[in-house]
């Protein structure tokens, strides 16, 4: 049987022995080896585990705590809340409820403005489709290549990074397309920039030949954060829009990771400077809503909505329209807002690259710095001419990291490097981002060292 700790981090005092012992009898193990610490409490920006070691978390949790761990304003809601009103019968609302569903509302632009609430981006995902294939009348569902939209059915279907073998057929219907990649293009121009134009071309005419007349909806994350943090190019997004529509599709942008000023703008979708919004038809929101508590969203215009309604939209589940998440989404909301927290990403964002950049001057490993706001990424190569993929080098650089205090998170694709997620709380101080930046640089020389000498 596979032992879960790691000889080389995990304490062996008898209390941790039984822990690991128990751990490694009882858990079912559901993706890759667990970290070898036992985490006692967190707070800010730091994880403490029970030897006493603080451990700057620069995942922000599962990409989710937004806020922080232990945020006081979600502390005073959560205790408030579920002292009052945690869960109804899913048919029954309450304040929360609506006040949120017209808080978000708010934040967008029209015509989203019908709100479902949820748990998680796998069930908002699974929602969202649902609903796409209801109101078209098909079922072709059309994703990218290194797309993660969860573990449930529709959801897994469209989700392309991992997970897909052993499980048998996945919901008919599901086409693929690639993932403009501008540090590893398949198309160039002929003056050697990246061809996104020609790829997407492409990748539509083979999605009309395997279309068997049924194309539904397209769903794509702005940022593919498991496919490797890579940001989609400028004008991608309106041209994607443009290929849904001439064929009826109706776009679905998951912004689970990049929703609620992650990015520095409150939506991705919103774009870069200078840049087309580009609003989708369907938008699903999760992690970031709920800073860490099970929140998630889909939203769509009132038009898809009553369509939807007119066939019988059904998605009746346990913990839909929830007063106690709800209460906390409208405090993240609260926080956001009042600390014009898009306005704060984006001085600590650009703080982030030139610390980012200035590690990849001196790290010959680092071939590729992107992402923006706090959602950033660098992949890390042997060579950066040949660009050849360095995962052993990855997954010694986050043990690393680990052992000095800083816990990251390294994704390891096929035909492409480590690439490190760095997507610190939105709360991080700028000491504490560089004082990430300082482990990382010393976690990368120590691996170079011992693997590259």
């Amino acid at each position: 049987m596979a032992v879960l700790q790691s000889p080389a981090l995990a304490p062996t005092t008898p209390d941790a022995a039984t822990f690991w012992a128990d751990a490694d009898r009882h858990l079912v193990r559901y993706g890759g080896p667990f970290t070898p610490e036992i985490v006692e409490s967190a707070s800010g920006s730091f994880v403490t585990t029970a030897d006493g070691r603080r451990v700057l978390d620069f995942t922000s949790g599962q990409m989710s705590a937004i806020l922080g761990h232990s945020h006081p304003a979600i502390v005073e809601t959560v205790r408030s809340q579920v002292g009052t009103l945690d869960h109804l019968f899913s048919g029954m609302l309450s304040r929360p409820v609506v006040d949120l569903a017209r808080r978000i509302a708010g934040t967008l632009p029209d015509p989203l403005e019908k709100v479902l609430l949820l748990t998680t981006g796998a069930e908002s995902n699974e929602a969202a489709i649902r609903m796409a294939k209801l109101v078209t009348g098909r079922h072709e569902v059309v994703s990218l290549a290194g797309s993660w939209h969860g573990m449930t059915h529709a959801a897994a279907a469209a989700t392309y990074s991992a997970g897909r073998r052993g499980y048998g057929p996945t919901a008919p219907g599901n086409l693929v397309i690639p993932v403009p990649n501008a540090y590893r293009p398949d198309h160039l121009t002929p003056d050697g920039a990246h061809d996104w134009r020609r790829q997407l071309d492409l990748a539509f005419d083979l999605v009309d030949v395997q279309s068997t007349g049924s194309l539904a909806a397209c769903i794509v994350e702005p940022i593919l954060s498991s496919g490797g943090i890579v940001e989609l190019p400028p004008g991608y997004l309106a041209a994607l829009r443009d290929k849904c529509h001439e064929r009826g599709m109706l776009l679905i942008l998951d912004e689970a990771q990049t929703a609620l000023c992650r990015t520095g703008s409150w939506y991705a979708f919103e774009g870069r400077g200078g840049e087309e919004p580009v609003v989708p038809d369907i938008l699903t929101i999760s992690k970031t809503l709920g800073a860490g508590l099970p929140l998630a969203a889909v939203v769509t215009s009132a038009e898809i909505e009553e369509r939807a309604h007119e066939r019988g939209f059904l998605f009746f589940t346990t913990h839909v329209s929830d007063p106690l998440v709800a209460a906390v989404g409208n405090t993240v909301l609260d926080v956001l807002e009042a600390e014009r927290m898009d306005a704060r990403v984006r001085v600590l964002g650009d703080r982030l690259r030139a610390g980012l950049l200035d590690l990849q001057d001196r790290h010959a490993t680092i071939g590729d710095v992107r992402g923006r706001g706090l959602l950033q990424g660098i992949e890390l190569v042997l060579d950066r001419e040949t660009k050849e993929g360095a995962d052993a080098l990855g997954a010694l650089v986050t043990r690393r990291a680990l052992d000095l205090g800083l816990h990251m998170n390294v994704v390891q694709l096929r035909g492409m490097g480590g690439v490190f997620r760095i997507a610190p709380p939105l709360t991080v101080s700028e000491e504490e981002l560089d004082l990430g930046l300082d482990l990382l640089d010393r976690a990368l020389g120590e691996a170079e060292r011992e693997l590259l000498g």
